[in-house]
């Protein structure tokens, strides 16, 4: 087998457990569900392209303790969350209460890998995550013309149906470079109506061991116009990656091919036909370039959720830097400047980075005994020398290709 590619993706599960970790210690159930189950999903594509791979039983063993926080957070438990670990990102707290849910045995050395693979396979009900979410609009830094856009293609019909004789949007999708809020959009215009919220993964109906996408994605609208119907006003599907399923391809098998035609099938099917129902599709995708034009048209509305400006990214330091310990003479004003070109997520990294800068220090001088030493305050030195080691996460280029593909093809 080749390392490489293994570390590849160790290296992706990683990222996702870390997020996962981070959105449940925040409460975020949905998020936190989908990055546990793309870290599954990764770990178990891991062990069926490589089986003999040495860490494979200690990978498959992380991902039978996420599916079990999964099914917790679907039950709605009071489990603990898992606590971070920085070294890998595959630690896992387990339950207080051992009654609640307990972990699966881990796979021993000697056990099959595709025995154990197969009790992870997902089915369709963990693919989806139904919530009202709860995330103001003031939480939302900065994108004043994807917000507007939101309000005025969801927000004002929901609220006054009546001033739209011509209908309203049904299909908005949302495009640019990851980590700038598409997400925490969706969910915030899902909060302020008060409406039901569906969250799925693109990229895992399509996956091949999770069965028929054509069923999955038919499942997914029946679910939103039943619930629509029985309990909610509104419902909002959001569909991240959106690419994954109706990305160009240069060649599709057949399978492809009936789950692209489904999901057109189930756009038109919302569509505005003089029935007054509040069902909305926002997609989500970090390359728009590879939409057909035919789906690009169910989607009315295309918002550029761009890279923070100025003040968005002043507002970003003002919140990530509140609970830390900062030098008074550090101007937030300067190090906004200096961040020019990193997205919403980079700037967490970056102050989440400097913390961890100052913190080595403590135990590095006083050891990890003495409870009573504190971080010395932060100064702007400590976010150059991370600047200096962490690039921005979109390249000049990427934003280039934004920018061109919004000239021609944005619909605010």
């Amino acid at each position: 087998m080749s390392e490489s590619a293994a570390k590849v993706l160790e290296s992706a599960a990683q990222k996702y457990a870390s997020e996962a970790i981070r959105f449940d210690s925040q409460g975020s159930r949905a998020m936190a569900i989908r990055n546990y189950q793309n870290a599954i999903q990764t770990l178990v594509q891991l062990a069926q392209l490589y089986p003999d791979y040495k860490l494979n039983s200690m990978y498959l063993q992380r991902a039978q303790l996420y599916q079990e926080r999964v099914k917790a957070l679907q039950s709605a438990h009071g489990i603990e969350p898992p606590s971070e670990d920085s070294d890998s990102g595959f630690t896992f707290t387990p339950p207080t209460n051992k009654s609640q849910a307990s972990a699966p045995p881990a796979p021993s050395p000697g056990a099959k890998t595709p025995q154990v693979v197969q009790q992870l396979k997902a089915s369709y009900n963990d693919l989806i995550m139904k919530e009202k979410p709860n995330i103001k609009w003031d939480e939302v830094v900065g994108l004043e013309d994807a917000k507007k856009a939101l309000r005025e293609s969801i927000i004002f019909p929901v609220h006054r149906p009546d001033l739209f004789p011509l209908g309203w949007p049904r299909g908005l999708l949302m495009y640019g470079p990851p980590g700038c809020g598409k997400t925490l959009l969706a969910a915030a215009t899902a909060s302020e109506i008060d409406s039901y919220f569906i969250t799925v993964d693109a990229a895992s109906i399509m996956s091949k061991w999770l069965g028929e996408g054509e069923r999955n994605v038919a499942k997914l609208f029946n679910s939103a116009r039943k619930l629509l119907e029985k309990e909610a006003k509104s419902v909002i599907v959001f569909i991240d990656e959106l690419d994954s399923i109706l990305g160009s391809r240069t060649s599709e098998v057949g399978g492809e091919v009936r789950v692209r035609n489904q999901f057109l099938k189930e756009m038109d099917g919302i569509a505005d036909k003089g029935k007054n129902l509040h069902l909305y599709v926002i997609g989500a995708t970090n390359k728009p370039w590879s939409l057909d034009w035919p789906f690009l048209r169910r989607f009315q509305k295309r918002i550029y959720v761009p890279l923070p400006d100025i003040r968005a990214r002043m507002q970003m330091l003002k919140q990530y830097t509140t609970p830390l310990k900062m030098d008074p003479s550090l101007k937030l004003e300067d190090l906004s400047k200096m961040t020019d070109g990193y997205s919403g997520s980079d700037m967490r990294d970056i102050c989440q980075a400097v913390q961890l800068t100052v913190v080595a220090e403590v135990f590095d001088s006083a050891g990890p005994d003495d409870t009573e030493a504190q971080p010395r305050p932060i100064g702007i030195a400590d976010f150059k020398a991370v600047l200096r080691a962490r690039r921005p996460s979109v390249s000049p280029e990427m934003l280039k290709a934004y920018a061109n593909w919004a000239e021609n093809f944005k619909a605010l």
